[in-house]
């Protein structure tokens, strides 16, 4: 069965800083993460049939990935399996200025993917073929891979999306610009996030960062500005999205929500300005709980919410 949507990245195991113990001691808790891997779990739980191209190790964490995506229905049959490469893992800590990472991915299985791992057939009947700029930044033959998708996208007329996703950690300005802008050149959709637009190109105007990335060649750009909400932009029209209000604890994977719960209502037949307050709501939601994925709503959750909001 064909999916509607493929994303390419790096999917990783995460342990998420869970609140202190009387005794002062600090848990973690067991999850999954990796941006492209959240966008397609979020898509998936929207009833997107949905599929991932990646690598992971022959290791525990791997397992646990495959078990994952089988659970949730995206297809993991393009996961390459690597008996020399382990599988990433990251650790998410919270404090006043909200949540920050630390990777162990250096030498990580993803790393190691390349243009031979694409599933051309899948790309070319896929409807939308998604990336980021993480998916571009952990080596150079990631990059190639995910231009030589987006190749194959292109001579098939199936839409290309892209999440900016800058990392500093993983590369330096210049250079992240140069390649995640050319990849925006080659996309449908553009998902940049306002920090990295700041990084990126040095404005801090959001109309400003619209016409940036618009001019680019996207017919639609949703810049995601955090509490802030999300502004839409096409070529023809601009729209404020606002946020969604909710009692956030953890917004480690909200982002990636948003993509992929946009993108979702987007291949169901919404209209750009329905998909984003969707989304916004689902990205929302998935800040109530701890951990990339296991917070993502599901549709009926996020209908419902909806509708409490509109009461």
């Amino acid at each position: 069965m064909a999916a509607d949507l493929v994303c390419i990245g790096e999917p990783m195991l995460e342990f998420n800083q869970q609140p202190q113990l009387p005794d002062g001691r600090i848990l973690y808790q067991q999850g999954f993460g990796g941006d492209t891997a959240n966008v397609a779990v979020a898509a998936a739980r929207q009833g997107i049939k949905t599929a991932y191209v990646s690598a992971v190790g022959r290791d525990p964490a791997g397992e646990a990935l495959i078990a994952l995506w089988a659970e949730e229905g995206v297809d993991a049959s393009h996961i390459r399996r690597s008996d020399s490469h382990p599988t990433g893992l990251y650790f998410v800590n919270h404090g006043p200025e909200g949540h920050s990472f630390s990777y162990l991915r250096s030498g990580s299985a993803a790393t190691t993917l390349a243009p031979a791992d694409i599933p051309e057939k899948t790309i070319a009947a896929a409807r939308i073929v998604f990336a980021s700029g993480i998916s571009l930044a952990i080596s150079a033959s990631a990059a190639d891979a995910v231009f030589h998708a987006f190749a194959i996208a292109r001579q098939n007329g199936v839409a290309i999306a892209l999440d900016t996703n800058y990392r500093p950690s993983l590369w330096a300005p210049r250079r992240a610009a140069a390649l995640i802008h050319a990849a925006i050149g080659e996309a449908d959709i553009a998902m940049p996030g306002m920090d990295d637009a700041l990084a990126l190109t040095g404005l801090s105007d959001p109309d400003a960062v619209l016409d940036f990335y618009l001019a680019l060649g996207p017919g639609l750009v949703l810049l995601k500005m955090g509490v802030k909400g999300v502004y839409l932009g096409t070529p023809e029209m601009r729209l404020r999205i606002p946020p969604f209000p909710v009692a956030a604890v953890d917004a480690t994977g909200a982002g990636d929500t948003f993509c992929g719960a946009t993108m979702a209502r987007l291949l169901l037949g919404d209209t750009p300005e329905d998909a984003a307050h969707y989304g916004a709501a689902a990205a929302a939601i998935s800040t109530t709980g701890y951990g990339a994925i296991a917070p993502i709503p599901r549709t009926p959750e996020i209908w419902a919410a909806m509708a409490m909001r509109n009461r």
